[in-house]
């Protein structure tokens, strides 16, 4: 069909044989990379390769919520960044990316939970990120909807309050950048799967595609789900990362009645209204690694139920859409950006997790300035794979894993 169409982000280019660097992945943080490549270093011959369509992965498959009140100093100040950026890209772009900072209510159920958040929103104000620990009564006041009884399974005792916070239409982003990296002359190539790279003398010299072999001393991994298998099959990397399903799904539209984000980390569930009333609302990820994305009647139990308790006027209401998208977790829910190593001009921007979506405007304007001049900004030297090897898990949710890039 892309034969016989017009792309909607502009002219339909030719694959060529040479490209200063090629990016896999037609995903969000690929599509930024690009943009910020052209806008800011003037590297123009840049290719997008997307197996599928642009958009496709987690792009396309998310609940759209952005925020900055991450749990550690490394991870703050490049959340707060990204969330700066969404009204610049709004402008600069041209394109309306449907940002509004509703702000993030996030519950607290015990008093565990409430000190915790205490450190949270100590790191950020500490980075200059509004957040607030508010009482039970002040997250009614808030979201008059929220049931504050004591009658409930994990009753509430407070939140972490975030202003800045909201939600962005991906799809716009998808779009937005998309005809932003193409306007300054970047190729995306859709339904060109990449059947392997080349190296010669420890440095990335080709990509092979389905449609041919393109020159480049520049790879950019952004693959999603998929980078994992890529590093692995086609360079013989491992990479620490687990494959996970994780699912969400929308209600019926209805009038306004949630006017933040909210969500829970004890009922795992969180929730917000959509622009056409729809509650969009999403849960843990599946316990077991795989690649699929097939959906389960078990989250419909589990949403419904915590939705019920959380938020009662929603009981009998009706879910219209159930979809699942791939998260790809590192052991410590913090992702890898990184170049140069173990091959000159192979860069790594991957393993979000959770995150990647409400990050990609701030990873990719950094990881384009790696790949441009050859150093690593300081913002991504935390990101490093080698943290696995050195034992350095951050603290997001560090899980109790040891990697070795030789196992």
């Amino acid at each position: 069909m892309f034969g016989r169409h017009k792309p909607l982000w502009g002219k339909k280019t030719r694959l060529k044989s040479s490209y200063d660097a090629v990016i896999i992945g037609g995903g969000l943080h690929g599509l930024a990379t690009a943009y910020f490549l052209a806008r800011d270093h003037d590297l123009t011959n840049v290719a997008v390769i997307e197996k599928r369509y642009i958009g496709f992965g987690g792009g396309g498959r998310n609940t759209a919520i952005v925020r900055a009140n991450q749990r550690t100093s490394q991870n703050v100040p490049l959340y707060k960044e990204a969330l700066a950026l969404w009204p610049v890209l709004t402008r600069e772009l041209d394109y309306n990316l449907m940002f509004f900072n509703c702000g993030n209510l996030n519950l607290m159920h015990s008093e565990a939970a409430m000190n915790a958040a205490r450190m949270n929103v100590a790191t950020a104000q500490f980075h200059g990120v509004e957040s607030h620990l508010i009482d039970a009564k002040q997250c009614k006041e808030l979201i008059p909807a929220l049931n504050i009884s004591d009658d409930i399974t994990y009753p509430i005792l407070g939140a972490m309050y975030h202003p800045p916070g909201g939600i962005v239409r991906h799809d716009a982003v998808v779009w937005g950048l998309a005809k932003g990296a193409a306007r300054h002359g970047v190729h995306i190539h859709q339904q060109t799967a990449v059947t392997g790279i080349g190296v010669a003398n420890g440095q990335i010299v080709s990509v092979e595609t389905d449609r041919g072999k393109i020159h480049t001393p520049r790879v950019l991994l952004a693959a999603g789900g998929y980078s994992a298998a890529i590093s692995y099959h086609m360079l013989g990397i491992k990479l620490p990362i687990s494959v996970l399903t994780i699912q969400a799904m929308v209600t019926q539209p209805l009038k306004p009645i949630l006017n933040h984000v909210v969500s829970s980390g004890t009922y795992h569930a969180y929730a917000n209204q959509t622009l056409k009333g729809e509650i969009a609302t999403g849960a843990h990820m599946d316990p077991w690694p795989n690649y699929t994305t097939q959906t389960t009647a078990y989250y419909i139990k589990h949403q419904a139920e915590a939705l019920a308790e959380m938020l009662p006027c929603l009981r009998g209401v009706k879910f219209m859409r159930h979809w699942a998208g791939l998260a790809d977790m590192t052991p410590d829910m913090a992702p890898i950006m990184d170049g140069n190593a173990p091959l000159k001009g192979y860069f790594m921007n991957c393993g979000w997790g959770y995150f990647g979506f409400k990050s990609c405007a701030a990873a990719g304007k950094y990881m384009a300035r790696f790949m441009a001049t050859g150093n690593c900004p300081d913002m991504l030297k935390p990101f490093t794979l080698r943290r696995f090897a050195q034992h350095r898990l951050m603290g997001e949710t560090a899980a109790l894993m040891s990697y070795s890039p030789d196992n």
